[in-house]
């Protein structure tokens, strides 16, 4: 009974408390009953901690790909022979140039590893692009929502700003005269023809495909384990 009174007692100080006392028990009862957003990182927060995400994973990722041997003995991002030549190259390997085909193969990954690197300030520009709507949908998003928004918006512009490196690096590193060579010793047999290619192009947009995927590979490395949240500013954005 006594129980019931205070209850009564408790319910009526609710209805007939001046302001001052009912403040506190609006006091007393949002502090029992937190709201869902309680703990999460604040919008610039947020923003800051998605655009230290990308830069510390384009950093990862265009250092990985840039060494030597970052596309090449990486089975994921490795450039392969082109479709439109493979009919070429096992021609070729059947009949003693096999040698030949694995060395165009190498240079075209030779070729992208020393483009690799020229990446980063396409990055970088790309990352003062990012609006507040586009990091909390980001922050909401899956494992590789920042690099698949990354993607949809920069790769055009990073493939075209590629395509010059590669034209380069491809002239230096011999990946231009193998293919050449190639294909001269292709059509040299008769009635052997091959079909146009523009080479440049096809190592271009390998290249910019491997390097997404290696940023995609570092962004959910942050999401999803914590030991890869290397800052203060990532813990509290990543680990809510």
């Amino acid at each position: 009974m006594k129980h019931g009174c205070g209850i009564i007692i408790l319910l009526g100080m609710l209805v007939v408390s001046p302001p001052s006392q009912a403040g506190f028990f609006d006091n007393f009862f949002n502090k029992a009953a937190p709201t869902a957003q309680e703990g999460a990182p604040d919008n610039s927060t947020i923003v800051n901690g998605l655009k230290e995400a990308l830069s510390i994973g384009t950093k990862n990722a265009v250092n990985s790909a840039g060494s030597v041997d970052g596309y090449f003995s990486n089975q994921m991002i490795k450039i392969l022979l082109p479709e439109k030549i493979r009919t070429v190259a096992d021609f070729l390997g059947k009949v003693g140039y096999q040698k030949q085909v694995d060395d165009f193969v190498l240079s075209m990954n030779r070729a992208a590893e020393k483009a690799a690197p020229k990446a980063a300030v396409f990055f970088s520009d790309a990352l003062k692009e990012m609006t507040f709507d586009d990091a909390v949908g980001i922050w909401k998003g899956g494992d590789t929502a920042a690099t698949d928004y990354f993607r949809g918006k920069t790769r055009d512009r990073i493939s075209q700003a590629f395509k010059p490196v590669i034209s380069s690096s491809m002239n230096e590193v011999g990946a231009t005269r193998s293919y050449k060579e190639m294909i001269q010793q292709y059509e040299s047999f008769p009635f052997m023809k091959s079909g146009s290619l523009d080479l440049d192009n096809y190592v271009s947009n390998k290249a910019v495909d491997g390097l997404f995927y290696m940023v995609g590979e570092e962004e959910k490395k942050i999401r999803t384990n914590p030991a890869a949240r290397a800052t203060d500013l990532l813990k509290k954005v990543f680990g809510k």
